[in-house]
């Protein structure tokens, strides 16, 4: 099945209240137990979130890394709003350790010159030019930086990515069924990730299937 690419924001009001609403606690659990599991325990210095919408990987992970200030950056001024408004009522400590910031990878400046670990969740799939997110990890990362991508896989066909859909989210709102099946069709395969890395000069990053619709790309620069 070709690609076909769907909007890199969600500037919709009625799509940002949806995500918000919805409860996504145990793929987010999922991907700070993979985290935790790649990198550890122990990790001190600045993080970078790339598109981290309403900011609730963002707050999980400054829970588990408490030593960690973390810098969250998202396109969509309505995400970030609901991202601000959860971290209102977090703890001063979490709230200190936060920084959420609105603009479009790569036409911002960011306020460190680099980070000990860039990461994003469900970004790559939104970009109709994913060199623009490899280019930007290379940007503000440094030697030894580590990289956590993770992101949805594109299936074989529309027929199985509706029943991916009808598998994982037949119970939420039309409005999140119609993204989630958008961006499946919108995903990459794990062949298209590597030509990716191999363009950009990152093949000692890892890609690897973790689940019948996920896929994470991890390592150091």
């Amino acid at each position: 099945m070709q690609r076909t690419i769907e909007a890199e924001l969600m500037n919709d009001e009625e799509q940002s209240n949806a995500y918000a609403l919805a409860d996504f606690t145990e793929p987010n659990r999922y991907f700070i137990k993979l985290f935790q599991a790649t990198f550890g325990l122990q990790i001190q210095g600045h993080i970078l979130d790339i598109g981290c919408g309403n900011a609730d990987i963002t707050i999980a992970l400054a829970k588990v890394y408490p030593d960690c200030l973390i810098d969250g950056i998202d396109g969509s001024a309505s995400m970030l709003d609901h991202g601000r408004k959860t971290l209102k009522n977090q703890p001063i400590k979490i709230q200190k350790n936060i920084r959420l910031l609105e603009g479009i990878v790569p036409d911002l400046e960011l306020p460190e010159a680099n980070y000990d670990v860039i990461m994003s969740n469900s970004v790559l799939h939104h970009l109709h030019n994913p060199a623009i997110l490899w280019q930007f990890i290379k940007s503000y990362g440094v030697r030894g930086s580590r990289v956590f991508i993770g992101d949805l896989l594109r299936p074989a066909s529309p027929e199985k990515a509706r029943q991916i859909v009808e598998l994982y989210a037949s119970n939420e709102p039309e409005i999140l069924k119609r993204d989630f099946y958008n961006s499946l069709l919108a995903a990459f395969e794990i062949s298209e990730i590597n030509e990716q890395l191999k363009l950009a000069n990152l093949e000692k990053l890892s890609v690897a299937k973790i689940s019948d619709r996920h896929v994470l790309i991890s390592g150091f620069l």
